[in-house]
């Protein structure tokens, strides 16, 4: 476990007597290296080395438990071949931290694996029944065939129960199911519906599980007793028998977006895996990515949606109305919350239907951003100048007392540095102020708030008002009367290549909450109808904007029309690193330009540090040299290491954002 790129492949060692039993493939070592002890894998028992130097000898294994299978090791060794990276730092995403108590206490835990007797019953094939070619992708999967689908969730759909449906049919084939999911919401839901079909065969994997716990629950998979594994990004890396069924779903979600070096993405993970073992894929979602529509039209995965009158039946009808039209309501109630008209109506009237609505806020908070009331020059920290905001109303009289987001430096007084004036204007309101706007709009009507620290999962039925954050919503019984989706020039604006996709993908997850419009469900958007991001949240029309995207992206040369990397670090690294790169034919060279905002400085790094701030360029070529692109990469890494340079750097490949 070197970590460094030109040591990154085998190196054999020899085995005593005493360690030959325990040595087997897979299991933890520490050997001896450049005088140093450091830990291993054993990969391979052979009965001679090629090698033709003396070898060293094993010093102890660690642990004879064999948790790297010759699937997942090949598997590490793709990823960190697709993204650049050492095969050392895939395998810590991969493989847990031993807990030693744990691994070594009794297994108490029976054999799960479904007996003949106790197979479950085939799911009702209603629910798969509305989505086209849907009976033979279920076919496939449980013969435990290579099928790949992009699956579109209907609004309102019951997504988890649908993936428990899909796993019911691999499991009573006596096939393994991995799902991938974002975050815990979402793991929660689906474990649960597993299980009230596929019982203790089930196991959830979360960091937030402690060490103890995850490593417990891991070797239950490792050892077998375990059929279907739920859980977060690194649970890609599962080690589940006879693999026959894998799902990532919501792969747009910036939570599976992993922090840590080679920055691999748990759909590209699935491909490749998917790819290497032929069991079947699912990427679904209520949206979809350019990446994955990429792969539908490239003919590598097949559409799983349903037709547009089966869409239309289940969404509730979607109106677009700018914030600023002639039609912004008379009734003062409805100007305290800046609503316009037709959707301040149609919450009143879903709240007089004894039915919940939803609001839907981009920010969380009371002012999240402050402006000069006279100026309109932004808030900013007389220390570090990060963005100030005001968290709460001030009794009158009171001087308002603004916090710093990057430092946490307070302030009770306000002078503006532009032009004197002490007066603050709101750009924007939280959710915590709008809740508190709506309190005396709908008098009499209770008010929830959800996001941030605080989350609420589910609401009853009933007339209240539900303030949420994007991501935060709960899910109502029976579902939401309407749904109004405020500030959305927040999302729309921000300079990002993913602004699009992400801000349908979140309008999405309210709006598929609503009821249908038979039901007389309603859903407001609060923006420009002639925006192409509107017009898909209008038609319900995820699969068409995708492919909108891919074909914008192809047209301008950006991912995922084109494979591009990232790499940043001070002007000398990244200048000598750039020589370094033999691109290939189409490669160029973008930048340097600044490094991002929200953009992490590379480990060990100085904004400040010798060579200037940080900055980044951009790699980019043919998506058909990419491969290509990977490799010189790869070479330069090693170049970099074998000359000791060490300068603070950071190389990814198909970064998440590229500014």
């Amino acid at each position: 476990m070197l970590g460094l790129a030109h040591l990154d492949r085998p190196f054999d060692y020899q085995v005593d007597a005493d360690q030959d039993e325990a040595a087997v493939p897979g299991a933890r070592v520490r050997v001896r290296f450049s005088g140093r002890l450091v830990d291993g894998f054993v990969l391979d028992r052979l009965e001679a080395s090629e090698h033709p130097g003396k070898l060293g000898w094993l010093d102890r294994v660690v642990s004879p438990e064999p948790v790297l299978t010759p699937e997942v090791a090949a598997l590490c060794r793709a990823v960190a071949d697709r993204y650049a990276g050492t095969m050392t730092d895939v395998l810590r995403l991969a493989i847990p931290p031993r807990h030693g108590r744990t691994e070594q206490a009794p297994d108490t835990t029976t054999d799960t694996t479904v007996a003949p007797e106790t197979i479950p019953d085939a799911p009702d094939p209603a629910g798969w029944a509305r989505y086209r070619n849907a009976e033979s992708f279920t076919g496939v999967v449980g013969a435990g065939g290579p099928g790949r689908a992009a699956w579109q969730a209907l609004p309102g759909e019951d997504w988890s129960l649908r993936l428990a449906e899909l796993a019911t049919h691999a499991v009573r084939s006596g096939h393994g199911v991995l799902i991938v999911v974002p975050d815990q919401r979402d793991l929660d839901r689906v474990e649960r519906a597993c299980r009230e079909v596929l019982g203790d065969t089930v196991v959830a994997l979360s960091a937030g599980l402690g060490p103890a716990a995850r490593y417990r629950r891991w070797l239950r998979v490792l050892r077998g007793t375990a059929m279907v594994v739920v859980g977060t990004r690194s649970t890609a890396f599962a080690p589940v028998h006879r693999l026959g069924l894998m799902v990532v779903w919501d792969d747009g979600d910036d939570s599976l977006t992993e922090p840590r070096a080679p920055y691999p993405h748990p759909r590209e993970v699935a491909v490749l895996r998917a790819a290497e073992s032929g069991c079947a894929l699912v990427i679904g979602g209520l949206t979809r990515t350019a990446e994955t529509q990429t792969l539908v039209d490239s003919g590598w995965m097949h559409d799983l949606v349903a037709d547009r009158a089966t869409v239309r039946a289940h969404a509730p009808r979607i109106l677009a109305i700018s914030d600023e039209d002639r039609r912004v309501a008379r009734d003062p109630n409805a100007r305290i919350v800046r609503i316009p008209e037709i959707a301040f109506d149609a919450a009143r009237a879903a709240l007089a239907a004894q039915t919940p609505v939803l609001i839907s806020v981009p920010r969380r908070g009371y002012h999240p951003s402050l402006a000069c009331e006279r100026c309109r020059t932004r808030v900013r920290c007389r220390r570090c100048r990060g963005p100030m905001y005001a968290d709460g109303p001030t009794a009158r009289g009171e001087p308002v007392r603004i916090t710093c987001r990057w430092c946490g430096h307070h302030e009770s007084s306000f002078r503006c540095a532009e032009c004197g004036d002490t007066h603050l204007r709101a750009l924007t309101s939280g959710s915590r102020r709008t809740a508190e706007e709506l309190g005396k709009a709908f008098s009499g009507v209770p008010v929830i708030t959800s996001g941030g620290d605080h989350m609420v999962d589910t609401v009853p039925a009933g007339a209240r008002v539900v303030v949420s954050t994007p991501g935060a919503e709960p899910v109502a019984e029976g579902g939401y009367g309407a749904a109004v989706l405020l500030d959305t020039w927040a999302q729309m604006d921000r300079p990002d290549l993913r602004a699009g996709e992400q801000t349908l993908r979140r309008w999405f997850a309210a709006i598929t909450l609503v009821r249908s419009a038979a039901d007389s469900g309603t859903a407001v958007i609060v923006a420009d109808a002639g925006i192409p991001v509107v017009q898909a949240a209008i038609r319900f029309d995820a699969v068409g904007f995708a492919k909108d995207e891919v074909a914008q992206r192809a047209e301008l040369g950006l991912p995922p029309a084109v494979t591009m990397a990232s790499v940043d670090g001070t002007a000398t690294s990244i200048a000598a690193f750039a020589d370094s790169v033999a691109l290939p034919t189409t490669g160029e060279v973008l930048g340097p330009v600044d490094l991002p905002p929200d953009a992490r400085p590379p480990a060990g790094s100085d904004r400040a540090g010798d060579g200037g701030d940080i900055a980044r360029i951009l790699l980019r070529v043919n998506r058909s040299e990419g491969r290509e692109l990977v490799r010189a990469l790869r070479d330069a890494q090693i170049a970099r290491t074998t000359h000791h340079d060490a300068g603070a750097l950071r190389v990814q490949v198909d970064p998440p954002t590229i500014g």
